[in-house]
């Protein structure tokens, strides 16, 4: 090759005709980055660590304990397990997803979600025992985990995906009620039974008259301060203050000669890992449950990893934050079959921790591994004085947890945008509250999936001409100043091609020729140019449309001719006969080159009162 020139850097210069692009793998070090890919936290702690983080990670470990302790507690309640069990669980979840996690201060363990869609799901099987509620809750959790491997086996991280932001903000709504209706018993002492929302809300209507007024005290007093506390001083834990207040009052003024129920005993110490005992019949009804749980779950480690990304480190590019989709499956399967294993039940992450993480100056998951620290002191330690802790308190931690998954915000965001998206969100809280947890989830991803077969279906497309002054082609409809040739309809449809909106580009089509044929009664269209570069996809129904809109076409003595088509295209459409039907001669690799193509054209087969001055 020759040298290039200086005053010309390119001059002799050639590129080689095919690069080869694929990542060379070195067979010695596949034991190596099988570890590195599995445990991206370690990898990092052990690579990249500065001894000048400890300090930060340590105060925001502390901070997210005194946070985490009595939400997780709560939390327990909810899946309908001792309060020890949500230790258990956060204690398991923080130290795998330490190592296994992608992003380096995600809060991972029991979440109010997660935990309400499990207790749903494992209280009709366990009927009403203890017993059968804790190792339900254990193999749901193992169970999750499997199908989170699953996906990874099969790469279906992307659908997370599938919940867009309306569906996921009714969602939420939803949840909030029925994590409220969950906690009405255990606030007022009114016995409540029923599967739905609408059966539970009539036992406690008419048990109203029994409402124990001072567990009611208890719950209200305990919210109150909590709400106080988040409201005037925010960065204290509030959770934790309302907790150990009510467990103070309980002491001195001896609300169990009122009737206030307590936790009662704690087990202590840490439980040696085994599996759940159930029976087949059991696995068999959880594995269902387990997938919408594992598809929640995995939902909310993405959008929290998303919308908390870690704070850049000095150096580092912004990219490096973003969390693997892929290994997160991975990541967040290891966790949950930890979680089952020490008697927990599933988990995904905590955006208030999350958040609370970054605010006190985490920077490496050594926060998360700080609070498990804290966690087993809890559990060694503080466990017989958690027995005086009254239920109407974790009760009405709950309720605090729900009044932060409401976004109002949000709700009024939505409805100025756009009213369908609205529509939307509403839909999805009403099923939701309705339906169940689980059926709210199949109702967020119908929805998700209507509303992007419905864009699909009907996209926006444009015809093109060329403006004065701007370079390209450009929709008609956005610039009145736009020029096009005689005869000549240029045409972008902007979607994917498949059967469900192959019959919408053929009307639209037709519409196009007929509104250009009525504005130009002297110059009707002569080829009708497709351009497909948004076209990156077809199925055999769209091949079957294409073929009929080109008879369509010829019909009416109009040419179709295919511009910017790509390989990926070219090759579905040759082997359907769709590039025999159409020409080779009418497929064109750019917008000037068609053109020009119909100029040269058009002046050989000329058309009263078509001229070459024309164009």
């Amino acid at each position: 090759m020759a040298d290039s020139d200086p005053a010309d850097p390119g001059k002799g210069l050639a590129r080689h005709p095919a690069i080869d692009y694929e990542l060379r793998r070195d067979k010695d070090s596949w034991a190596l980055k099988a570890f590195q890919a599995t445990t991206p936290g370690l990898t990092f702690l052990l690579t990249r660590f500065e001894r000048g983080w400890l300090r930060r990670d340590a105060i925001a470990g502390i901070s997210v304990a005194a946070y985490l302790v009595p939400q997780v507690m709560a939390y327990s309640a909810i899946v309908g397990v001792p309060p020890v069990a949500g230790l258990w669980t956060a204690l398991a979840a923080m130290l795998v997803y330490a190592v296994m996690g992608g992003s380096r201060v995600l809060s991972v363990g029991p979440e109010s979600t997660i935990a309400l869609l499990a207790g749903l799901a494992i209280a009709p099987l366990a009927g009403g025992e203890p017993g059968r509620v804790a190792a339900l809750a254990s193999a749901l959790a193992i169970i999750v985990g499997l199908w989170c491997l699953v996906g990874r086996v099969f790469r279906l991280g992307v659908v997370a995906d599938l919940l867009s932001q309306p569906l996921l903000v009714g969602y939420l709504a939803g949840a909030a009620v029925l994590m409220v209706v969950s906690q009405l018993g255990k606030m007022t002492r009114v016995t409540i039974h029923g599967d739905s929302l609408l059966e539970q809300m009539t036992a406690f209507v008419k048990g109203i008259d029994h409402v124990h007024l001072n567990t009611l005290w208890v719950a209200l007093g305990t919210l109150a301060l909590i709400l106080a506390i988040s409201w005037l001083r925010p960065r204290w834990p509030a959770a934790l203050i309302g907790v150990v207040t009510a467990m103070v009052a309980h002491a001195v003024f001896h609300w169990g000669n009122v009737g206030v129920a307590v936790v009662g005993a704690v087990p202590g110490g840490i439980p040696t890992p085994s599996l759940p005992a159930i029976s087949i019949a059991d696995l068999k009804a959880l594995s269902i449950v387990g997938l919408g749980v594992a598809l929640m779950a995995y939902s909310d480690n993405m959008l929290i990893a998303r919308g908390f990304p870690a704070p850049a480190l000095p150096g580092e590019r912004p990219s490096e934050n973003d969390v693997d989709p892929q290994s997160e499956l991975v990541a967040l399967g290891g966790v949950q079959i930890a979680v089952g294993l020490v008697g927990g039940y599933p988990v995904s992450s905590s955006g208030s921790r999350t958040a609370l993480a970054i605010a006190s100056g985490a920077r490496t998951q050594v926060y998360s591994l700080v609070a498990a620290v804290v966690v087993i002191v809890v559990i060694l330690v503080a466990s017989p004085i958690l027995t005086v802790l009254p239920q109407a308190a974790l009760g009405a931690v709950v309720l605090y947890a729900a009044t932060k998954l409401v976004q109002i915000s949000q709700f009024k965001r939505l409805w100025r945008f756009r009213r369908r998206e609205f529509l939307l969100a509403i839909i999805t809280l009403l099923g939701t509250v309705f339906y169940g947890i689980l059926a709210g989830v199949g109702v967020a991803i119908a929805l998700s999936l209507i509303e992007m077969g419905t864009r699909l279906a009907r996209p926006h497309d444009a015809v093109l001409g060329r403006v004065p002054g701007v370079a390209g082609m450009h929709d008609v409809a956005d610039y009145p100043e736009a020029q096009t040739l005689p005869g000549l309809v240029i045409y972008r449809f902007e979607a994917p091609l498949f059967f469900a909106n192959v019959g919408e580009l053929r009307r639209r089509v037709q519409q196009v020729v007929e509104r250009e044929t009525a504005a130009y009664p002297d110059a009707p269209p002569r080829w009708f140019l497709l351009n497909v570069e948004a076209n990156t996809e077809v199925d055999i129904t769209a091949t079957d449309g294409l073929r009929e809109l080109c008879a369509d076409l010829a019909a009416q003595g109009i040419q179709l001719g295919l511009v910017r088509l790509k390989r990926d295209l070219y090759e579905p459409l040759r082997r359907a006969g769709v590039v025999e039907m159409i020409g080779e001669d009418m497929l064109f690799p750019t917008l000037p080159v068609a053109e020009q193509a119909y100029v040269d054209w058009a002046v050989a087969n000329p058309r009263p009162p078509f001229s070459p001055s024309d164009v």
